[in-house]
């Protein structure tokens, strides 16, 4: 099992619009960076657990857990022309996006926010942390994802 940090704008796609989807689960789609791109195609696995991260908001930071529930598999939205997603590019016989299914785990009761996150001297390798990583995908260590998961329940 791997541990990551999937970040989504909560006015486009919520912890709690998560929460509330049929059998807590939906598509992670829209990936259009082509490392995030890879890490979902080549690295992420079923059973993954990943933080669930708010991102150009009010009060950023993580929010929750959701886990892999569905392997990479082409995004559907590059083949429509009406999504704000399309690639003209790309084809059915040579999908060049991919996303995931994640279902929902945990919200916190309270946000880790990212400043507590950027005080925390334990987190060093997150690219959160790091000058100029802008992923909407990005790998946690496992003692990384402890000392958050820590930190997001404490209290």
């Amino acid at each position: 099992m791997a541990y990551w940090l999937f970040k989504s704008e909560p006015d486009a796609f919520s912890i709690d619009d998560l929460a509330n989807r049929p059998n807590q689960t939906e598509p992670w789609d829209g990936i259009r960076n082509y490392q995030a791109r890879n890490f979902l195609r080549d690295d992420v696995k079923v059973g993954d657990q990943l933080f669930f991260y708010h991102s150009s908001c009010k009060d950023v930071g993580i929010v929750g857990v959701a886990e892999v529930v569905k392997a990479a598999y082409a995004d559907d939205s590059q083949f429509n022309p009406e999504s704000k997603y399309y690639d003209p590019k790309s084809s059915q016989d040579n999908p060049r996006w991919v996303m995931v299914d994640v279902q929902f785990k945990q919200k916190f009761k309270r946000i880790l926010p990212l400043a507590k996150i950027k005080a925390m001297p334990q987190i060093t390798e997150l690219g959160l942390v790091k000058k100029g990583h802008r992923l909407s995908i990005m790998p946690v260590t496992e003692s990384e994802w402890d000392s958050l998961y820590q930190a997001a329940n404490a209290g």
